[in-house]
């Protein structure tokens, strides 16, 4: 059995918010609650405009949080971006302002990439969770892949070109595919993310989304 490492790695936690006040406390909760030592992981929240309370609700973590404001709406990937780019972790996870995780999830992800330099990026399994956190399945993050939760190591996304600006939906399975030419994603068959299903984010069926899937099949050809 291989031993834990005398210096664990540095992990940036990158958590784009908009219009997210219900929801980003039980976020940034469960990240503060993680059993990674709290001095080698740093939390980055970029508020892309948000126009409800998200300000307010972040104001009790604000000591906790590297807090980004973007002058207006700029999108999901820009401020994706932005948050990776000024990530001073080896390692970088996209964590979604209405989602939530277990304590050992930054643990067990982030001890997989450091022991395994074969490993290029790794996901775990999830919990899909009502809008009362009430478990609804546990899914497969290989059968259902879902864009956030992935650890990668940072360098290899800028590699790829991170997030398309273009895209303002589907930029997560854009990413996957181009990043999948190059490397690998290792699966955790832990549920060690929580998946919230409600009403704003149940979007795919939508003519937003049904036209970033066809640009997504243009650029790739699928």
């Amino acid at each position: 059995m291989q031993e834990r490492p005398s210096l664990m790695a540095i992990v940036s936690v990158i958590i784009p918010a908009f219009n997210a006040e219900k929801y980003v406390g039980r976020c940034l909760r469960s990240i503060a609650n993680q059993t990674y030592p709290h001095d080698r992981y740093e939390v980055i929240v970029i508020d892309d405009g948000s126009h409800d309370k998200t300000g307010q609700a972040l104001e009790p973590y604000i000591d906790q949080i590297r807090l980004l404001k973007n002058d207006s709406c700029r999108g999901l990937s820009y401020s994706l971006n932005r948050g990776i780019r000024q990530a001073r972790g080896q390692f970088v996870v996209r964590l979604d302002a209405d989602d939530y995780v277990h304590q050992e999830y930054l643990n067990i992800l982030a001890l997989h990439l450091q022991m395994n330099k074969a490993i290029d990026a790794i996901a775990c399994d999830y919990l899909l969770v009502d809008d009362d956190e009430t478990v609804i399945s546990t899914e497969s993050c290989e059968a259902t892949p879902i864009g956030c939760g992935v650890m990668f190591r940072q360098e290899q996304l800028i590699d790829v070109g991170l997030y398309d600006e273009d895209f303002l939906g589907r930029e997560d399975e854009d990413l996957r595919i181009r990043f999948m030419t190059k490397y690998t994603i290792h699966r955790v068959a832990l549920p060690l993310y929580r998946y919230r299903r409600h009403a704003a984010n149940m979007t795919n069926d939508t003519a937003h989304m049904k036209y970033y899937q066809r640009a997504l099949e243009k650029k790739h050809g699928l």
